[in-house]
């Protein structure tokens, strides 16, 4: 057994044109009051509709779970101060969940008939899960809308379901990435192994660095966190991407994680000197470890962690080692990463007054050009709509939003968590990496993992 280590509304407009004259006859006094009287009309009538959604009255709730600053309250408040600018008699209390217990507060809610009326969070969630269940509102409207004809068409897939609804209207997206201690590299010469300018490695070279970093005396060069599923998406990519390996069929309707390339990989990886599968660790445990120097490596890494200024300067570890941020490695040095997106959804409580509210606040938070942009900013992520340019310009965060944007925003892979018996085949994850840390044969755990994530699936 392998040494345990401690621990993303602007309203579409309505053109009036005059019309010239096919032939040399006047217009007469009749017919311009005619167009001016259907022009007055139309006018009317869009401000009607618009004076009647600003009219709105409702008093919603929002759980929201820790997506950047969407999980501090002072930010959130706000965002809300600008919605209740424009809605002043939409009332919206927000709870703040995390990732350890939400998922039952949630639940618990559901089964006692008090839903919240709008969540933030991913389509793992919101689709498969609470949308599969015939819980949440469709909302396919909002993607009619002018304002969504610029969202990236791999997102409005990830927020559709299998029966063709809408139960996530997204605003930010990442891709989730690893990271290096460059000093550790640089002190074992190891910096030779990866291509800086485009911050990838191959999976060769990658074993290298391992070796390198282990026999300059770094005996806990990278961990396999298996304690749970938090930040499980940084093990999944290492293993998928390492020999190519998949998770999901093209389809997302089954899991396809038994494969000699899997195979291969986490046979590579348990052999590894210096790489740990510690059942004692999930993916926050593992930054803490990186951010202190106990770890050469992190596999849990994203702009917001690059970002993060909680232990000292952004980009640096606690003591002042550079943290270089690095895509996973593949066989052809080219990864696909493991990507998050992030909106909200409607549970459908029977309400069509608050149905009309909480998508007001929807297209406000992620539609309105200058709104959207602040809401973008405190998931400390990336928009969604490909016009939305410049988020994070004349920010002190510029210059790393522009490098995840151009090396690793490319590489976001395909986003399968939408698979049925998501829930299900995340535990099973976890567990199977725990087993095969204890010494558990590689492709008899393997095959157990995919005959219960498809018995979930198929459920």
């Amino acid at each position: 057994m392998k040494k345990r280590i401690l621990a993303w509304g602007a309203a579409s407009l309505l053109l009036a044109s005059s019309l010239a004259a096919c032939g040399p006859k006047a217009t007469t006094e009749t017919e311009k009051k005619a167009e001016s009287g259907k022009a007055s009309e139309a006018a009317s009538e869009k401000a009607e509709g618009a004076s009647e959604d600003e009219a709105l009255k409702a008093d919603l709730k929002l759980y929201t779970y820790p997506i950047g600053k969407w999980g501090d309250s002072a930010s959130v408040d706000s965002l809300l101060q600008n919605f209740n600018a424009k809605y002043p008699d939409i009332h919206v209390t927000v709870e703040y969940l995390d990732y350890q217990s939400g998922d039952d507060q949630v639940n618990t809610a559901i089964e006692g008939n008090a839903a919240p009326d709008l969540i933030m969070e991913g389509p793992e969630r919101l689709v498969a899960n609470w949308g599969a269940k015939g819980l949440m509102v469709d909302l396919a409207d909002l993607f009619e809308d002018d304002a969504a004809k610029d969202i990236y068409s791999n997102v409005v897939e990830a927020c559709k379901s299998s029966e063709g609804k809408y139960y996530e209207y997204p605003l930010a997206m990442i891709a989730h990435c690893m990271a290096i201690n460059k000093t550790a590299f640089e002190n074992a010469d190891a910096l030779q192994y990866l291509d800086l300018d485009n911050h990838t490695w191959t999976t060769e070279n990658f074993f290298k660095a391992v070796k390198a970093l282990h026999d300059k005396g770094q005996e806990n060069v990278a961990a396999v966190y298996c304690g749970g599923q938090g930040g499980d998406q940084g093990t999944r990519a290492l293993v998928n991407n390492l020999y190519g390996g998949k998770f999901t069929n093209k389809e997302h309707t089954e899991y396809a994680v038994d494969s000699s390339e899997n195979a291969q990989a986490l046979e590579e990886l348990v052999k590894a000197e210096g790489i740990n599968f510690d059942p004692a660790l999930v993916g926050g445990d593992e930054i803490t470890l990186f951010r202190n120097g106990t770890l050469a490596m992190s596999l849990c890494w994203n702009s917001a962690q690059q970002n993060n200024k909680d232990n000292g300067e952004a980009g640096k570890t606690n003591n002042g080692d550079e943290i270089i941020p690095m895509l996973f490695p593949a066989k052809d040095g080219k990864a696909e990463l493991c990507g998050g997106i992030w909106g909200f959804g409607i549970f459908d409580n029977g309400d069509e007054n608050k149905v009309k509210a909480a998508k007001a606040f929807i297209r406000f938070m992620a539609n309105d050009a200058e709104q959207a942009k602040l809401s973008v900013q405190t998931t400390g992520f990336f928009p969604v709509h490909k016009d939305l340019t410049d988020v994070y310009e004349g920010t002190e965060n510029a210059e790393t939003m522009k490098l995840f944007t151009e090396k690793f925003m490319p590489s976001f892979g395909d986003y399968y968590q939408v698979t049925p018996g998501w829930a299900t085949a995340r535990t099973e994850w976890w567990n199977m990496l725990q087993r095969i840390g204890q010494g558990g044969d590689v492709k008899t755990e393997l095959t157990t993992f995919q005959t219960n994530a498809n018995a979930a699936a198929k459920a």
